[in-house]
């Protein structure tokens, strides 16, 4: 399959399964974000990356949780999108958010005058 199909693929997928989050009644998994979709080439698998607002329990909760939805989200895929095969669903949590939330954290702390410190230009902070 063709790299721009794959996308066309993979952003179908990622909507369809955000919108079906969103629907579940299962109150474990709380608030999720499908934030990408990968999808093997040959359509057998899709890896779902999501993230999850709360701490580690929650996380844990919520992954449990898609997993025993993945047969509700992969017949709406089978409904809502015409592929030749529905993907088997792999649920990741996308630690990307977190990563850049800890390098803003350190950024905003070196970015804290301390006593004393010089700047680049050599002038001294307050």
């Amino acid at each position: 399959m063709s790299a721009q199909r794959m996308r066309r693929v993979n952003e179908a997928l990622r909507h369809v399964l955000a919108e079906g989050v969103e629907e579940l009644a299962d109150p474990a998994i709380g608030f999720v974000t499908v934030t990408s979709v990968k999808t093997s080439n040959d359509l057998a698998q899709a890896e779902v990356f999501v993230t999850v607002l709360g701490g580690d329990r929650r996380r844990e909760q919520a992954m449990r949780a898609l997993d025993r939805a993945h047969g509700v989200l992969q017949r709406r895929i089978s409904r809502e999108l015409h592929l030749r095969r529905t993907p088997q669903l792999i649920f990741q949590y996308d630690g990307g958010v977190d990563r850049a939330m800890r390098i803003s954290e350190l950024l905003h702390e070196a970015g804290q005058p301390g006593e004393g410190s010089t700047r680049a230009d050599g002038d001294r902070r307050p």
